[in-house]
C-alpha cells in the first residue's frame, strides 16, 4: 500500500511538472505545417460552409505565416467577407480598407469598395429588424451616410464595374431614407413648437433631396410651420407649389428596398486559386 501511494504521488508530481512546463496544456495546432495553399483551401471551405469564425481564424494564420504571394493577397479580401458574414462589421471594414490601400490596382478592388458599402448599408440592422419590418429612416443616419459615400466612391472610380448598378440603386434608396430622417426631425421640432427650426429643416429636404418621396411631407410641414408662424402668404405659396407638382405628376412615390445580394466568395475565381 505504501509503495502504491508513493507511486501515485510520483505520477502526480510528474504530471504537475509537465503541466507547469506547458507540455500537456499547450494547445495542439493541426495547421502548424500547412502550406499557404492548404490554409487557403481549408479557409475557403469553412467560409463556403458558413463557419465564418473558423474561416477568419485560418485566413489570419495564412496572412501571418505567408504575408506575401497571391494566397495572402486574396485572403485579405476573403477575410473581410468572413468578418462581414460573422457580424463583425468593424473588423470587416478594416480588412476591406487594408486591401484597398495595399492593392489599389487589383482587378477586384471594386469589390472591396462595394463590400464596404454593403457592410455599412446593413450594419445598423439589428436582430429584430431582420424579422420585423421597421422604418429605416428612424435609425441613426451615420451608417447610411457612410454607405452612401462608399457606393458613391465606387461609382466614381469604377463606373463600369458590375457592382455599380446595384450601388446606384442602393444610393437612391439611402437618399430617400436620409430625406425621411430629416422630415422626422422636422416633425419633432413641430411637436416642440420650434416652428422656425421645423421650417428650416423642411426647406433643406426640398433643396437637398429633390425627387424623393420625402419632398411631399416636407412641403406639408413647411405649410404648417408657416401657418403657425403667421406667415400666411408663404404658407399659400408653398401650398400652391405642392398642388402644381401633384397635378404635373412630379412627386416621387416610395420605392422598395433593393434586394439583398448573395455576394458569395466567388470573386477569388479570378486567380484560379482553387485549381492549385
Amino acid at each position: 500500500m505504501i509503495q502504491r501511494a508513493w507511486f501515485l504521488i510520483g505520477w502526480m508530481v510528474l504530471i504537475g511538472n509537465l503541466s507547469g512546463c506547458g507540455i500537456l496544456t499547450k494547445e495542439f495546432d493541426e495547421t502548424k505545417n500547412w502550406s499557404a495553399a492548404k490554409l487557403y483551401q481549408e479557409a475557403a471551405e469553412q467560409l463556403d460552409g458558413g463557419n465564418y469564425e473558423k474561416a477568419a481564424e485560418l485566413y489570419e494564420k495564412l496572412e501571418a505565416r505567408y504575408p506575401f504571394g497571391r494566397y495572402a493577397m486574396q485572403s485579405q479580401l476573403d477575410i473581410a467577407y468572413a468578418y462581414y458574414k460573422g457580424d463583425e462589421p468593424e473588423a470587416a471594414l478594416a480588412a476591406a480598407d487594408r486591401f484597398i490601400k495595399l492593392y489599389p490596382q487589383h482587378p477586384l478592388v471594386d469589390y472591396a469598395y462595394y463590400l464596404k458599402g454593403i457592410i455599412n448599408y446593413n450594419r445598423s440592422v439589428g436582430f429584430v429588424d431582420r424579422f420585423i419590418p421597421t422604418d429605416a429612416s428612424q435609425r441613426d443616419p451615420g451608417s447610411a451616410l457612410d454607405a452612401f459615400q462608399d457606393f458613391a466612391e465606387l461609382a466614381r472610380r469604377f463606373p463600369n464595374s458590375k457592382y455599380t448598378a446595384d450601388a446606384l440603386l442602393r444610393m437612391r434608396y439611402l437618399r430617400n431614407n436620409l430625406a425621411k430622417h430629416e422630415v422626422n426631425v422636422a416633425r419633432y421640432y413641430m411637436k416642440l413648437g420650434a416652428y422656425i427650426a421645423a421650417a428650416n429643416r423642411a426647406q433643406q429636404v426640398i433643396e437637398r433631396f429633390q425627387r424623393t418621396v420625402a419632398v411631399v411631407d416636407a412641403l406639408v410641414i413647411l405649410i404648417d410651420a408657416y401657418t403657425q408662424l403667421g406667415e400666411e402668404q408663404l404658407a399659400a405659396d408653398t401650398k400652391r407649389v405642392l398642388e402644381l407638382n401633384r397635378k404635373a405628376g412630379r412627386l416621387i412615390t416610395d420605392e422598395p428596398a433593393p434586394a439583398e445580394l448573395n455576394l458569395g466568395r466567388r470573386v477569388w475565381d479570378y486567380l484560379n486559386l482553387d485549381q492549385n
